[in-house]
């Protein structure tokens, strides 16, 4: 039965490596929402469409596959970056609500989402799941997440004196007070895990405007299309690595 479980689950384990794959990917989300919207010249509106219509595609092959397809998981998360990116952008700028209004309104719709998930499935969970309900509740959680990390990675870099490397050094220092009370205090893992991948948004947004913005805001001016493009191979190596970690531990 145990054996089972452990086949049937569809999310990754949560060690370092997910982590640096999630920075990664959530960093390659900003630079490749921009590369779309700006670079390309959609737009935020148009951007999300396009964005939106490939998470559900994904997400719903997500949930239908039996077991944990690796490309596939991180394919999903790679869709709500950017599709959070690029919506972010839009009720922060187009929409005009501001980075501090879009940031409010998305804590509300997070907190939300997960009052749901807990109300209607008694717990919320992200170590272990296997049930269609609970999945679907996990990704949507996903979506709202990354796109509420963009709006505060955009609120801390543009709308304080921060800048995107300070802003940066602030996530981090934030990651470490989270991985800190993970191993110090018993403060619920659910709540310390959702917690700690709200806040590996905005570092990905501040690490991705650092990469792509000009000099005189503060960037390197690497640009969003070679910025992605090597993100992109970064997530690929990690995510085979990872893999092949894995699937050693399991045949030994």
């Amino acid at each position: 039965m145990t054996l089972q479980k452990q086949t049937m689950n569809k999310v990754p384990q949560i060690t370092l490596a997910f982590w640096a794959i999630k920075i990664c990917a959530t960093t390659l989300g900003e630079t490749g929402g921009d590369a779309v919207s700006m670079t390309l010249g959609l737009g935020y509106l148009a951007s999300t469409a396009i964005f939106f219509a490939i998470f559900l595609v994904l997400v719903t092959a997500q949930i239908r596959t039996r077991h944990y397809h690796p490309a596939l998981y991180w394919a999903v998360i790679l869709a709500t970056t950017t599709a959070g990116t690029t919506l972010s952008d839009f009720l922060d700028r187009t929409a005009q609500l501001g980075y501090l209004g879009g940031s409010l309104l998305l804590v509300t719709l997070l907190l939300l989402v997960l009052a749901i998930w807990r109300w209607t499935l008694g717990k919320v969970v992200f170590e272990h799941v296997t049930d269609p309900k609970a999945e679907a509740f996990y990704w949507v959680t996903i979506l709202v997440s990354n796109t509420l990390g963009t709006a505060l990675g955009d609120f801390t870099s543009d709308g304080t004196s921060l800048g995107f490397v300070g802003a940066a050094l602030l996530f981090i220092g934030l990651l470490a007070l989270v991985s800190a009370a993970y191993f110090l205090t018993k403060i619920s893992r659910v709540f310390l895990f959702w917690t700690a991948f709200v806040l590996t948004r905005p570092l990905g947004a501040a690490l991705g405007d650092t990469l792509t913005k000009s000099h005189d805001e503060g960037g390197l001016a690497l640009g969003t299309v070679a910025s992605s493009i090597a993100l992109a191979i970064a997530v690929v190596v990690l995510i085979v690595l990872t893999s092949r970690k894995a699937s050693t531990a399991h045949d030994g």
